[in-house]
């Protein structure tokens, strides 16, 4: 299992990136895919879930009508739409699926 993740950097606030976690070695179709965030000195927090079909999504409340997670499963490529984004969205973002596989991560920085 590969998790590759891009997307990441230094944004503005208010600003609106797309996060892409490609996927490999495993059935993407089959699984459900979530994204995580870690920021500084702060524990791991679940940012949204999406499910195998894509039709179920679930957000975090801090993100909640912010953030879009979706799935494109011919390309077994997850997406994380970043928007209105704030200084406390500041974070080491990862994808994980099956609970134990993880994508090394992408920093999103916001700041001006």
């Amino acid at each position: 299992v590969q998790l590759v993740e891009s997307g990441g950097g230094l944004v503005q606030p208010g600003g609106s990136p797309r996060l892409s976690c490609a996927a490999s070695g495993f059935t993407f179709s089959s699984h459900a895919m979530t994204r995580y965030r870690q920021a500084p000195g702060k524990g791991r927090e679940l940012v949204a879930v999406i499910t195998s079909g894509g039709i179920t999504t679930h957000y975090a409340d801090s993100v909640k009508v912010r953030f879009t997670i979706s799935r494109d499963n011919a390309k077994s490529t997850v997406y994380l739409q970043m928007n209105s984004l704030k200084p406390e969205d500041t974070a080491m973002y990862y994808c994980n699926t099956m609970g134990g596989y993880w994508g090394q991560g992408t920093q999103v920085t916001v700041s001006s």
